[in-house]
This record gives C-alpha cells, structure tokens and sequence, in this order.
C-alpha cells in the first residue's frame, strides 16, 4: 500500500513566480516533491497588490496598510496548521516585525523546516523601503534557526551560521532547472553582449563596475544588456536595459554572450548564493564574478568562469572574453558541466524530500495548542 502523501504548508513571501530566491528554491522543487509523495501548499504574504506597491519607493501609508491586511491573513491561517504534517517557512513568515508566526507554529507542535538563501540576519537597508526596512528584525533568524526541527542552508557561510544554533541543518545550494535552462544555437553577434541580471534593489552592485566598464569601452566594442531595471545609463558604454518578465527570463538571458555577477565583499554579500552565475553558466554563458561568499565555490578560475577582485582584473578578464570567441565558448561549456552535476534540481529535490520525511517522522507531540501570541507579539499581528 502506498505512503500517504507528506503535507507541507508553505509559508513564502511573494506569490508564484515573482521572486528569484522563491522561484529557484520551492517553487523549483515542488513538481520533483509531489512525484516523491510531498504535496506543498504555498501561502504567499503578500498579495498581488501588495507585490505591486512593495518594491516602489514610498507610498509608506498604503504599504503599512495593505501589510497590516497580510498579517491578518496570516495570522487566520495558523488556525489551519493541525491540517498539516509540516510547515516549511522561507526566509521569514511575516516581512516585517518579530517572529511571531515562527513562535505559533512551533506552539502549535508542528514540525518547521527553516530555509535561508541571504544572509537576512544583517541589517539591510532596502534601496525601495528606506525606513521600513527597520521593521525587518534581523535577529528573527536566529530564533526561527532555533525553533525549526530542521534547517536548510543556501551556502556553508548561512549553514555555519545556523549551526550553531541548531544541529539540523542540511545544505541546499540554488538549485537550476536543466530541462528548462538548455543550451540552445544561435547567430553570433555582431558586436559581442555583456549581461547582468538583477533589480532595482540590487543594481548598486552593478554600480561597482562602472568605472571598468568605461575603462573597458575606450578599448573594445560591446553592448551592455541590463535585466532588472527599465533605465539604465552609462557614459560612454552602449547600454540597452530591460525590465525583468518572467515569460522571456530565459531567452532574455540566452542572447547574452558574457553574464557578469559583481559584489562588494560584505556581510551581506557573502550570504548570496551564486543564482546570477549559475544561470548564466546554465545556458553556457561565460561568467565572470567578484570572489565573494560562495562564487569562489562555484567558480574555479579560468576553468568553468572567470573571478575578478579590483577594476584591473575586470577589465583584464572581460577583454579575453570579448577577443576569443573559443575561449568563451571552453568556459561556457565547463560552467554548464558544473551545474550539470553540483547545482542541478534534480540532484538537491531528493535530499528536500529526505529532510521533510525527517521531520515528520521526528515529529514531536505538541507542546500547547494551537494558540495566538500573548503580550508585546500579539499586537504585531492584532488589528
């Protein structure tokens, strides 16, 4: 007789297709868990009004609004939790304030598996929310690493972190769809395309590379494809900038002939998990990265990509890319190979399933019912 399926409540941030760390982690994942006997349930924070007004600088009186109503939203869903055999939380339950759904579920005896792809336990300040993101309450994530029955970790600096608060951590790179991320032929290009991909948040760390990049321009022809963003200006660089869809992500990415990933090296940084460059090299991109965090684990230079430290060595590296067309196509193809077999889904959505089947198995009797926050938490989600 067959095993019952697992049941897994999903606790995410944003609605279906909209946010990479979601997109490249559970929702990935989900059709492979079904197939192994995991059914997951996604229950996004926001909705799509929130997600439209979210990331637009200010509008902070109907942000905290339609916030309010998603704590709302929240907190009568936790009266469903006895539906399930397991609660999966991303990141954090609630975008803003203290953990208190963390709290509620672990109340409640249901077993929380607790992923992180960012080192959301810094204090980030977000270039769209300013102020607001105050309200995050970074230490919530090494309370929600406490409370989980289970941990996993995007790269070994996240899982260092949540080892020490907990034993059950498993690391879970980001992870690429090979059947959909496929290397495809097409015309050469007539002048050669460096990309980057990314945000309105994140387009600052592009703003590192200006200088190079005009450096850069003096002496060869390219065009600077930027996919995140509508505008984007550079004097002296050919620049065509698009905003990110979902629906053409892949070609977008695909008509790229060098992807470029530049981090500052700070705290922050070195909890990212390599998704710029693991797309890229997916599609066989040739790809040059900072030697930030878990870059300098997924590239070994001048093997499957390049690594670039200072302005001189971008401009150096990218130079033998735009000049040797073999040489791109050596690194695009050995970039691939990696992915083929160190950051596949197919590889990582077996040992997802293993660490929910642990936890239900693990399972506890509950401590209380299931029973609202008290005190000072209580007014985060009361209206």
């Amino acid at each position: 007789m067959k095993d019952s399926p697992i049941r897994v409540l999903a606790l995410v941030h944003s609605i279906p297709d909209t946010s990479p760390g979601q997109r490249f982690r559970l929702e990935q994942w989900e059709p492979k868990l079904r197939e192994l006997g995991v059914e997951v349930t996604f229950t996004a924070f926001e909705d799509a009004e929130l997600h439209a007004l979210l990331y637009r600088p200010g509008h902070w009186l109907e942000k905290m609004r339609l916030i309010s109503n998603a704590f709302g939203r929240r907190a009568r869903l936790m009266k469903t939790l006895g539906s399930y055999d397991a609660v999966y939380v991303l990141r954090e339950a609630s975008l803003l304030g203290p953990p208190v759904f963390e709290r509620w579920v672990h109340r409640a005896g249901i077993p929380m598996v607790f992923d992180f792809d960012d080192a959301v336990f810094v204090p980030y300040r977000s270039p769209s929310n300013g102020w607001l993101s105050l309200l995050k309450f970074s230490g919530k994530t090494r309370t929600a690493c406490q409370l989980a029955s289970h941990v996993m970790a995007g790269n070994p600096y996240l899982a260092e972190y949540a080892s020490s608060v907990n034993p059950n951590v498993t690391m879970i790179p980001t992870t690429i769809d090979t059947a959909k991320y496929r290397i495809e032929p097409r015309a050469a290009s007539e002048v050669p395309v460096i990309g980057w991909t990314g945000s309105y948040s994140t387009v600052q760390h592009l703003d590192t590379l200006r200088g190079a990049l005009q450096r850069l321009a003096r002496e060869e022809r390219f065009l600077l494809r930027v996919i995140g963003t509508p505008r984007y200006e550079l004097g002296g660089v050919e620049v065509e900038a698009m905003p990110w869809r979902a629906n053409t992500e892949i070609e977008d990415l695909r008509a790229i002939d060098i992807g470029i990933m530049p981090l500052p090296d700070d705290a922050w940084s070195r909890g990212k998990c390599g998704l710029k460059a693991l797309q890229y090299m997916a599609l066989g991109v040739p790809t040059v990265c900072s030697p930030v965090g878990v870059n300098v684990d997924i590239i070994a230079d001048g093997e499957n990509g390049s690594l670039a430290g200072s302005d001189e060595e971008w401009v150096h590296k990218l130079t033998l890319l735009l000049r040797s067309a073999p040489l791109r196509q050596r690194l695009g193809m050995a970039g691939r190979r990696t992915v083929e077999t160190r950051y596949s889904a197919d590889v990582y959505a077996p040992k997802v399933c293993e660490v929910f089947r642990s936890v239900v198995q693990n399972r506890r009797a509950p401590i209380i019912s299931a029973k609202p926050p008290q005190g000072r938490e209580a007014a985060v989600w009361k209206n």
